[in-house]
């Protein structure tokens, strides 16, 4: 997988994704990131990037040429036509589904946006995708982009060294993860539950499937619509959520 990220602030990209997984991914070849600095390709000989909005109003808003400079810096590099994504509150919320589609890609240009937003001619222009992380305002697209690349990045083989991970986590199969344990067996008081200490693997397999079950519906029950349950599954929350009620 090939990023790159067309930013006013490189460094926060550089800075926040060589470390860690993501770090350690890009020094083993298997990811490679390139933050574009937009300012590089301003005409502007005090390296301006943004202008009044024309019809008036608060703000800036980025001008069209050097993000378009920027980018085709990076298509003239390269031999296909990657996607583009904007980072906006207006766009498409990003969720794990759309993680795991982009990392079928060869590469993903991400467009990180500031001030009142970018020239509505440039994002026709080169934009494939336009997407939130959700429904609130951030002051750029750093953040956003350094989140997608992320989650993006756990799908693709070889960045996870144990496969088993990324096929366990919260929404992997539309659930949220069971809960985790490790050493010492017993803290502050409270045991690890005794099933885990068991050694079946299937009674530990079941009873981390029930544990999904129960934590969806209790802290994400609007997941559920679209989870992949089993009809003997769905009468199991049925009949939890209506004990629990009782109670």
């Amino acid at each position: 997988m090939e990023y790159y990220v067309l930013t006013l602030f490189p460094d926060m990209i550089t800075d926040g994704l060589h470390t860690s997984i993501i770090g350690r991914a890009i020094e083993d070849g298997v990811l490679s990131l390139e933050a574009v600095n937009i300012r590089d390709y301003t005409l502007s000989k005090h390296g301006k990037t943004d202008d009044y909005p024309y019809g008036g109003g608060a703000g800036m808003v980025m001008q069209a040429q050097p993000v378009y400079d920027a980018f085709m810096s990076i298509r003239n590099r390269i031999d296909y036509n990657p996607r583009v994504v904007y980072l906006t509150p207006q766009g498409k919320v990003f969720h794990q589904d759309m993680a795991k589609e982009l990392a079928l890609e060869k590469g993903i240009v991400f467009l990180c946006g500031h001030y009142e937003g970018v020239d509505e001619r440039v994002l026709d222009e080169i934009v494939t995708d336009e997407v939130s992380i959700g429904d609130y305002v951030l002051t750029g697209g750093e953040l956003p982009a350094m989140c997608m690349i992320d989650a993006i990045s756990r799908m693709i083989p070889g960045v996870l060294h144990n496969n088993e991970s990324a096929e366990d986590d919260s929404f992997g199969d539309g659930l949220l993860e069971f809960p985790q344990y490790s050493r010492p067996e017993i803290w502050r008081d409270r045991k690890v539950p005794a099933i885990l200490l068991s050694g079946d693997h299937a009674k530990v397999d079941a009873w981390r499937r029930e544990q999904s079950l129960i934590r969806t519906a209790e802290r994400r029950p609007d997941l559920l619509e679209n989870a992949v349950i089993s009809p003997k599954e769905r009468d199991f929350i049925r009949k939890y959520l209506a004990n629990k009620n009782e109670l």
